[in-house]
């Protein structure tokens, strides 16, 4: 079993995208931050779920999907870290 840590950039990122989504619904931020955790969560008993990142391609450095986001994590012994959350269609690079 793992534990969860989230790196503060990737707590930005949550908050970036539930201050958009609420212009729309409060209701539907809400409820994007709480699958967000929740699928974080099972991570501490599955931490491998999630795919490799293919502009990484290292086994330790792994994503799972979510509507449109990427929440990526790195796998660092018992811990799992939650390192950025990003819209799918962002051109992202590993060095961000």
């Amino acid at each position: 079993m793992g534990k969860i840590i989230w790196a503060p950039s990737a707590l930005e990122d949550i908050e970036s995208i539930a201050r958009f989504i609420e212009r729309d619904s409060t209701d539907q931020a809400a409820l994007f931050v709480g699958r967000i955790i929740e699928m974080t969560d099972r991570l501490e008993e599955f931490p491998e779920s999630g795919r490799v990142i293919p502009e990484i391609n290292q086994e330790d450095c792994r994503e799972i999907i979510y509507g449109a986001c990427r929440i990526m994590y790195r796998i660092v012994k018992e811990e799992i870290w939650i390192t950025g959350v990003v819209h799918a269609a962002r051109n992202w690079h590993p060095e961000q």
